[in-house]
């Protein structure tokens, strides 16, 4: 018994001698392998504090409209410089051992690793003060191992050649806080108009919060998520011992003042046009929002600066002093799709809201377009005539009843034309249209043209109940001018590299999707609301505007309560403007009602002051006769209006107007052979004239 006992003692001490030599080994070889990383990032040198590179925005000519200055050497301050608070926040909440370890923390990635294994992902980060800023100077942002172990290199480089104050220097200024402010100084200065030495408590524990996600953090993009942040970081700093829980309190609770930017490159030129350029970069194409900002990128753009600059002027001149009243104006090349000039609001600095792109509003009769055309693929001719009077519309499904009204309870009580009911903007006549197709027709053509925003199949979508965005109306309207082609808006050509390489570059989209003939047809429609020869006899909607525009236009202008639209275009440019308040406060109509079309007149005419004044392109397969507008019978010489009105080729009126008839011809039926001889010099005048 006592030998067995023995030998499994020596067999547990063999045992424990073998464990204890390969644990040596260990030791020994992660020494050597330590010796030898150490030594191979000696001989690499001290990295080099690399600075940002300036990103810059060009418009369509390819010259600089905005850039990026904030890099670390524009406001660099030194520690001394900087509010204590400050260093405390940051330090509390992104690396407490920062004075204590070599660059990396093993226990924070031990831990990370754990819990992305748990996971499944990358989520969890481990990375030191001297991890982030070597990552800022020298790496993507890539959530990989990789990216991980080369962080770790270039922080042990930097913690061999510099001291833990140059890092915590070099990290506060370079670190980006968003809105374009990259370092302590420049956010300092942008969210406080402060300098970094001035941060209180309060200040100082918000701003430290940002870095972790500069937008998602921001306290202009969401206040409440930016405060919760802050208590956090107020309640790390109570546990490092650097304030006390009373000085926690009163900073949590303690009032923010907060600046306005005052960024001059921003507000220059088109603000709304660049910001929604850079969340495109970052939202739609993926690109890193400190690579946007401060990676030396050439963002080419569709931007026209001269177009921008009479739409910012107009916009300013005709909202006059209502400083509530709102507008907002985007400007496309229908042949390309190209955003030419937007203006998002009347002041970025006040309110960097982009009602062009963000904002979601009822468009009104701006929507009866896309009814009309719809209806002409189903038959329907500018001369087809429904009757306008007052009407209740009654359902069989249990639905409610409806009652539309035209403007001011301004009826014709007869028959009129589709041609008359756009020029007039009659809803009745819509209406009629709208439940005569199916409901459901005009969502599928609206959705043809472009329109993406949510639509509901119901009687008031013919007067454009359900909200849109000026962007997608504005860019829909394209394909009545180019010949039935959709466009897809573009607001970035390419983009380049700081190496010069191109990132991507983006071709128009152009798609087929409408008949030219109807697009022709429905532009030549639209001209009536300018058209000064239906204007003899009563007011067309374009009417107060007409004499502003000296050169072949098309439009529909739209209201309701609470919004002003107008939708124009010419052959190279479309151009839609919505006028209204932010909050539901009502539009006074009576004085405000021709603001949206005194504006998208003036700036048509203004920013293609030098451009050549084009007719629309008239397809073949399509014919103009004179026609009377309010019946749309063939004109006659005794008809006080006759207009030139074009159909799809065999559609054309054949019977002439005899409403202006002397009694005595009214009472002489005419023969087929009479008609035909008045069709025939009808044709050859027609023919002449043109």
């Amino acid at each position: 018994m006592e030998v067995i006992v023995k030998k499994r003692s020596r067999r547990k001490i063999s045992w424990l001698r073998r464990l204890l030599r390969f644990l040596l080994f260990l030791i020994v070889l992660s020494m050597l392998a330590a010796v030898l990383l150490l030594t191979y990032l000696k001989m690499e040198g001290a990295p080099a504090l690399q600075v940002s590179q300036t990103t810059r925005l060009l418009d369509a000519n390819d010259v600089i409209i905005g850039e990026s200055h904030q890099g670390q050497n524009r406001y660099w301050v030194s520690l001394e410089e900087i509010s204590e608070d400050l260093l405390h926040a940051t330090l509390s909440i992104e690396d407490r051992k920062f004075y204590d370890h070599y660059g990396f923390d093993p226990t924070r990635i031990a831990g990370a690793v754990v819990a992305n294994i748990k996971s499944g992902g990358k989520a969890q980060g481990a990375s030191t003060i001297t991890q982030q800023y070597a990552r800022n100077l020298y790496l993507t942002h890539d959530k990989t191992w990789k990216r991980k172990f080369n962080e770790m290199l270039y922080a042990l480089r930097l913690e061999m050649y510099y001291t833990k104050d140059e890092i915590l220097e070099g990290y506060l200024n370079t670190i980006y806080y968003g809105h374009g402010a990259y370092g302590i100084e420049a956010a300092a200065h942008y969210f406080f108009n402060k300098k970094a030495s001035e941060l209180n408590l309060a200040e100082a524990s918000l701003l430290a919060g940002i870095p972790k996600g500069p937008s998602y953090y921001s306290p202009q993009n969401d206040f409440e998520r930016a405060k919760q942040r802050q208590e956090l970081i107020l309640r790390s700093m109570v546990q490092t011992g650097h304030i006390t829980s009373s000085e926690a309190e009163a900073a949590k609770n303690a009032q923010l003042q907060f600046a306005i930017s005052e960024n001059e490159d921003t507000a220059a030129i088109g603000p709304y046009f660049q910001e929604y350029v850079r969340n495109l970069l970052m939202n739609e194409y993926n690109i890193d929002e400190a690579l946007v900002e401060q990676g030396g990128l050439q963002i080419f753009t569709t931007l026209d600066r001269d177009m921008q600059a009479e739409a910012e002027r107009w916009v300013e001149i005709e909202l006059g002093s209502t400083e509530e009243l709102q507008a907002a104006l985007v400007a496309v090349d229908p042949r390309t799709g190209d955003v030419k000039a937007l203006v998002g609001g009347r002041n970025y600095l006040q309110s960097p809201f982009n009602r062009a792109t963000q904002a979601r509003r009822s468009p009104g009769s701006t929507f009866k377009p896309f009814l009309y055309y719809a209806a002409m693929e189903h038959g329907f001719t500018p001369s087809s005539t429904l009757l306008s009077e007052p009407t209740t519309f009654t359902f069989d499904d249990g639905r409610p009843d409806y009652s539309p009204s035209n403007f001011n309870d301004n009826y014709a009580n007869d028959f009129v034309t589709l041609l008359h009911a756009l020029a007039f903007s009659d809803n009745i006549f819509a209406v009629k249209t709208h439940l005569f197709l199916d409901t459901e027709t005009l969502v599928e053509t609206a959705g043809r043209f472009g329109i993406k925003s949510e639509l509901e199949n119901i009687p008031s979508l013919a007067l454009g109940s359900n909200d849109v965005q000026l962007l997608e109306l504005t860019n829909s309207y394209s394909s009545f001018t180019n010949g039935g082609k959709r466009v897809e808006p573009r607001f970035i050509r390419k983009v380049v590299d700081k190496n010069g390489q191109i990132i991507f570059e983006k071709e128009p989209v152009i798609e087929q999707i409408i008949d030219p003939k109807l697009a022709f047809i429905m532009t030549d429609l639209m001209t009536a609301m300018f058209d000064r020869s239906i204007n003899d006899y009563a007011s067309v909607t374009g009417g107060s505007v007409a004499h502003l525009v000296n050169r072949p236009v098309a439009g529909k202008s739209g209201s309701t309560p609470f919004d002003s639209w107008m939708v124009g275009y010419t052959p190279q440019l479309v151009t839609g403007v919505w006028v209204g308040y932010d909050l539901e406060k009502r539009l006074n109509h009576a004085t405000e009602g021709q603001i949206a079309k005194r504006i998208w007149a003036q700036f048509t005419e203004h920013s293609l002051k030098d451009d050549l004044k084009l007719d629309f392109h008239k397809p073949p397969g399509v014919t103009g006769v004179y026609i009377n507008p309010k019946n749309g019978l063939l004109a006659t010489d005794e008809c006080p209006v006759k207009r030139l009105t074009y159909f799809v080729s065999g559609t054309e009126p054949t019977e002439y107007c005899q409403d202006h008839m002397p009694e005595e011809d009214s009472e002489v039926e005419m023969t087929e052979e009479d008609v035909h001889k008045k069709e025939k010099f009808l044709d050859r005048f027609i023919k002449w004239f043109n």
